[in-house]
């Protein structure tokens, strides 16, 4: 009878489902489309994309704001479990933290003052301008990559990178494509982008590279694959963006 009390109860227990983690994702929350707090909502492309992979693993999310230059060193010391801001893999990423497979495929894209008066066409165009860029992004450190990049005066910001580049203190500024066809599209503000994109860039949720973070990011990282099979990441990109950036350039 003693067995079959304790096996009855570990069948039970097996059958429970497992008791759901809170996932705590680091963002801005100053990052039109994709992070961006509106009438008091926190909201974008990155929240409903976030909710929609708790969805799939049966997980809560807490979501933490902070400056975007603060999410790394977040993530870093164990305050949060991944960065839902854009985050770009580069190689030195890479090895400091543990992707998922990317979920936005996108450029690197300057954007001027409309009219562009310091009629710049591209990178090349760049020598004796001041260009801005959010601290902490990979966008610096593209700019220093460049052929040019000692001819270029680069400029950080923590925000308010559109309102000085339309007011003219800078000659411009560089974000993704997406967010700046959005912010033109959706602004006041009278700016214009400035040629073609001039690199390819994929975003990706970084964890820690550890036994949880990695047991973590394949967790999260099959659940973008169902959404990107099932159609809802696409159906989430064409609410923000109006178009799907959610699969490589060449597809």
């Amino acid at each position: 009878m003693r067995t079959l009390v304790l096996t009855a109860a570990l069948a039970l227990t097996t059958a429970l489902p497992a008791a759901a983690d809170t996932i705590r994702v680091g963002m801005s929350g100053g990052y039109f489309p994709f992070t961006f707090t509106r009438a008091d909502e926190l909201q974008g492309f990155e929240v409903d994309f976030l909710n929609a992979i708790a969805e799939e693993t049966g997980d809560e999310v807490e979501f933490v704001t902070m400056s975007f230059s603060g999410l790394i060193g977040a993530l870093e010391s164990n305050r949060i479990d991944t960065i839902a801001n854009q985050i770009t893999i580069t190689p030195e990423r890479e090895a400091a933290f543990a992707f998922t497979q990317p979920y936005v495929y996108d450029g690197a894209q300057i954007v001027t003052r409309e009219g562009n008066p310091a009629a710049i066409e591209g990178p090349d165009s760049l020598d004796g301008k001041t260009v801005a860029v959010n601290l902490g992004s990979n966008f610096e450190q593209l700019l220093r990559e460049l052929p040019n990049a000692d001819q270029i005066d680069i400029r950080t910001y923590e925000s308010n990178i559109e309102q000085d580049t339309a007011l003219g203190r800078v000659d411009a500024f560089v974000m993704d494509r997406v967010s700046s066809a959005q912010v033109i599209a959706q602004s006041p503000l009278p700016l214009e982008l400035a040629g073609e994109p001039f690199s390819e860039i994929r975003n990706a949720l970084p964890f820690r590279n550890d036994e949880a973070g990695q047991a973590l990011r394949d967790r999260v990282d099959a659940a973008i694959t169902t959404l990107k099979e099932n159609g809802t990441l696409a159906e989430i990109s064409q609410k923000w963006l109006d178009a799907d950036v959610t699969q490589p350039v060449s597809q």
